[in-house]
């Protein structure tokens, strides 16, 4: 199965408490819809590509942060130290699972 075309979405500022929650900026006008509990988005790496393993995360809670920001809980990342890890990190989406772009507006990827 070919990988879906990918869309950033976010961008990981920080980890946020010891429960490995981060602090995403959101790079999309939907972030209440990207940023769903059972959504399903990938790991990219600090330059914005995909990730080399193809690491999928799926959003378990998620809730607007000072700022602009979205504090999100991602599957499999349970701690500070691994949060730590994804600083910096962008988050990507499947294009297809997108709203498509109105006129005048753009996808980054």
């Amino acid at each position: 199965m070919a990988a879906p075309e990918l869309t950033i979405v976010g961008r990981v500022r920080r980890a946020h408490g010891i429960h490995g929650e981060l602090v995403i900026e959101p790079l999309t006008d939907v972030p209440d819809a990207v940023f769903a509990p059972g959504r399903r988005v990938f790991a990219g790496t600090v330059d914005g590509d995909p990730s080399p393993d193809g690491r999928a995360l799926v959003v378990e809670e998620s809730r607007p942060f000072k700022g602009g920001g979205w504090i999100v809980a991602f599957s499999g990342i349970a701690d500070r130290n691994e949060a730590e890890r994804w600083r910096e990190r962008y988050v990507l989406a499947p294009r297809s699972e997108l709203a498509p772009v109105a006129e005048h507006e753009v996808y980054i990827h």
